[in-house]
């Protein structure tokens, strides 16, 4: 707890106007190391499993294997649905771990959301988020991923409420070893086209990973409907400039945008 404290201290510390004008990355030498170690790791080592995995596993058989994990870790979503003051999404996530792990076969089948349990998308960093501590400087944790001071306090929080952490006390090392290890390439086929996108899009895949965090992380703690940023005042401005013809383009196009 002293050490949270520390680090939530630290995120508030940040001054807000470093915030506003971007991303806050004092630490950027650093961090691209970070992620050079990371990106090397998995075209090494995890992408080709991943592609091995996609090309000879049926996705008859690889959704019930995500379904599987993802609900292994739903009590992480609990938590912090209770923790943020929402309580009836809060009974709404406990009913719907119930309803999977028993009638779902421990979450191999997605039983709760044919009942109308929607799944949500919860975790400690936009806990603290609701409770109005900054992002802190920018992170990326090796063989972790993009992260921030304040968001890479969930990674304790999320182990020890995982179902995973508890399984290795009670399974084998013969058998939570390989559980572990599907786990990560299950969780890598889930980020396939989002690498593909960077590795085709981005001029500096450190600062297309980076941004694509950031907007990433406002969209959850918002819960889909985050302020419009300084940057989206200055593409309105533009429009507003444009010729009438032009504006009805973009605009016809923007309907059709997902955040």
């Amino acid at each position: 707890m002293l050490c949270l404290v520390l680090i939530c201290t630290g995120c508030a510390s940040v001054p807000s106007g470093e915030q506003q004008q971007g991303v806050y990355d004092p630490y950027e030498p650093l961090n691209r190391k970070s992620y050079n170690l990371t990106d090397a790791i998995d075209r090494t080592l995890v992408e080709p499993a991943a592609v091995v995995y996609m090309e000879h596993v049926p996705e008859a058989i690889q959704r019930p294997i995500s379904n599987f994990y993802r609900n292994l870790a739903y009590p992480n979503v609990i938590l912090n649905s209770f923790l943020q003051g929402k309580i009836r999404q809060g009974l709404s996530d406990v009913l719907r771990f119930v309803i999977n792990s028993t009638i779902g076969v421990g979450g191999l089948s997605d039983m709760a959301g044919h009942m109308g349990f929607p799944e949500h998308n919860e975790d400690f960093g936009q806990t603290l988020a609701m409770w109005g501590i900054g992002n802190g400087p920018y992170l990326f944790v090796p063989a972790y991923g993009p992260s921030n001071l304040r968001d890479s306090t969930d990674i304790p929080v999320s182990i020890f409420t995982d179902g995973m952490y508890y399984l290795a006390y009670i399974l084998a090392g013969p058998v939570i070893v390989p559980l572990a290890v599907l786990r990560i390439i299950d969780k890598r086929v889930s980020l396939a086209e989002s690498v593909k996108v960077r590795d085709e899009s981005a001029l500096d895949p450190y600062l297309f990973v980076r941004e694509g965090y950031m907007q990433q992380r406002a969209y959850e703690i918002y819960d889909g409907a985050p302020p419009i940023s300084h940057y989206d005042d200055l593409f309105i401005d533009e429009l507003d400039d444009a010729p009438e013809p032009a504006q009805d383009a973009v605009d016809a196009v923007g309907t059709n945008v997902v955040p």
